[in-house]
């Protein structure tokens, strides 16, 4: 009797348990994604397009940038990055890989960006991590990924932690410009 119990227990538990799925990453630093990353650009998004993408045979999201602010790394005035997933209307297909960051067209970003994979794809460091949405608030861009942006994980590069100003009350976001201001102390010698 107890096994049959036990038997029971253990099959409904199968059959009702659900499909979960997590990305866990290690916090990056502002300062180890503003030094490990090969492209750093402020920029608007133009579009999106998800395709099959012939280079990998995956579906993938292609996502165009216009680059209003270069902080490092060489693009011209426009950047498009391939990420891995997406939903193609043409196929009727979904491949969703959780944690790679979505960009809404028109919205604007501070990207940081490795170098290119063999296949081209190219999601920020961190995933998430390396996208930071810019919103405006009384006329004045405001930064910020939902991460504290004042406590950041100690990091070794430096002997001085350059400090980035942020909102009083709301230590996850940053004016723009002291957030590219401490982004680009962070790459020169």
């Amino acid at each position: 009797m107890r096994h049959t119990f036990a038997f029971l227990y253990l099959i409904i538990s199968l059959l009702t348990a659900l499909p979960a799925a997590a990305t866990s990453l290690l916090p990056l630093s502002l300062e180890q994604l503003s030094t490990r990353a090969d492209l750093i650009f402020y920029g608007r998004v133009i579009s999106n397009e998800v395709k099959n993408d012939t280079q990998s045979g995956q579906i993938a999201t292609f996502t165009e940038f216009e680059i209003i602010d270069l902080i490092k790394g060489k693009a011209g005035n426009t950047h498009t990055i391939k990420q891995i997933g997406g939903f193609d209307k043409n196929s009727n297909t979904r491949l969703m890989i959780r944690g790679v960051p979505k960009f809404i067209s028109g919205e604007e970003y501070v990207v940081f960006l490795p170098k290119k994979s063999s296949l081209g794809f190219c999601s920020p460091l961190g995933l998430h991590q390396g996208s930071f949405p810019v919103a405006t608030e009384n006329n004045e861009k405001i930064i910020g990924n939902g991460r504290r942006l004042a406590e950041q994980p100690n990091t070794t590069y430096r002997d001085v932690q350059i400090p980035l100003a942020v909102r009083a009350g709301k230590p996850s976001q940053s004016r723009l410009d002291d957030f590219i201001n401490t982004v680009r102390a962070y790459n020169t010698p």
